[in-house]
């Protein structure tokens, strides 16, 4: 499916007054998986295995705010929890906003990079008894889980520091192809029409002009570190991490603090590919997703 294709099937419903664009398909009939996408690129991720998965499951996915087709607010914005700036607390209110929107009550959820620290969240949320009380499975692929073992980019460091805005002024198709390059294995690095592709999105809107703004999420995943690391503890019963091991922000040495911490979850390793597994290796990880889900 090209770029056209998949946005052609957006749909999209108001959240705290932004529009989010949200997309569902597969098998109608089966329990829904909810796929949470990554920084700093957005649902699209989903696209090489949304045909397998959907073979089996029904699913859904959103760009979330600041990402992808939905609202990329600058300014006046940060819901009733926050007032600075694009929180994971906020990101996993619209996750719940669109699972009630959708009528969605059990589901099961595939988590990635950004998405780890908001399927963190609805887990905690649910141990709490404050949310996602049917949320069945939640698999993780690369992500920062433990915020010691995230290894940031320079340009997610130049994002963070206090002149992080210089980042959206700099920020270009070619900068960007080149540090997005370079968390692919060596032997899965992407085209550049697949650049072309990621870069379309993120660009949308205006969106390559705020990932100072969306990097908040590192400072949430320090604040929050007890209770989110709790939430995956309480709950190794029903997660797993796959892992792309040539990942040099979450990769080897993220799954084996997953192995370290969590000993009864359950992990796969794929030791060819970097940060986005899914895009990288597909019938692997759609594969070894369908069989966690199934068991």
């Amino acid at each position: 499916m090209d770029t056209q294709g998949w946005k052609s099937k957006a749909r999209y419903f108001t959240f705290q007054g932004h529009r989010i664009a949200y997309w569902t398909g597969g098998d109608e009939t089966a329990k829904p998986l909810l796929l949470v996408h990554g920084f700093p690129t957005c649902s699209w991720d989903w696209v090489p295995i949304w045909k397998t998965l959907g073979a089996k499951r029904r699913l859904i996915a959103c760009d979330m705010l600041g990402f992808g087709l939905s609202d990329k607010p600058r300014a006046g914005f940060g819901g009733p929890r926050n007032g600075k700036g694009y929180t994971i607390h906020w990101q996993t209110d619209l996750q719940a906003a669109l699972l009630t929107h959708l009528g969605v009550e059990d589901f099961d959820a595939l988590v990635h990079d950004y998405g780890v620290s908001v399927g963190q969240e609805m887990l905690n949320r649910q141990q709490q008894g404050t949310g996602f009380h049917r949320l069945g499975q939640c698999l993780f692929l690369n992500g920062g889980l433990f915020p010691e073992q995230h290894r940031a980019r320079p340009l997610q460091k130049l994002g963070v520091s206090p002149v992080g805005f210089v980042l959206g002024l700099i920020m270009s198709r070619k900068g960007f192809g080149k540090s997005f390059s370079e968390v692919f294995g060596p032997d899965t690095q992407p085209s550049e029409a697949e650049l072309d592709a990621f870069w379309e999105f993120i660009s949308h809107k205006g969106g390559n002009r705020i990932p100072h703004k969306l990097l908040h999420y590192i400072a949430d995943r320090v604040t929050h570190k007890e209770r989110w690391e709790a939430a995956l503890v309480g709950a190794q019963d029903r997660i797993g991490l796959i892992n792309g091991a040539l990942d040099p922000v979450s990769g080897r040495h993220a799954w084996e603090r997953w192995r370290q911490v969590l000993p009864d979850a359950r992990q796969h390793l794929i030791e060819t590919v970097g940060h986005y597994p899914q895009v990288e290796a597909p019938d692997e990880v759609a594969g070894k997703v369908l069989d966690w889900l199934s068991g």
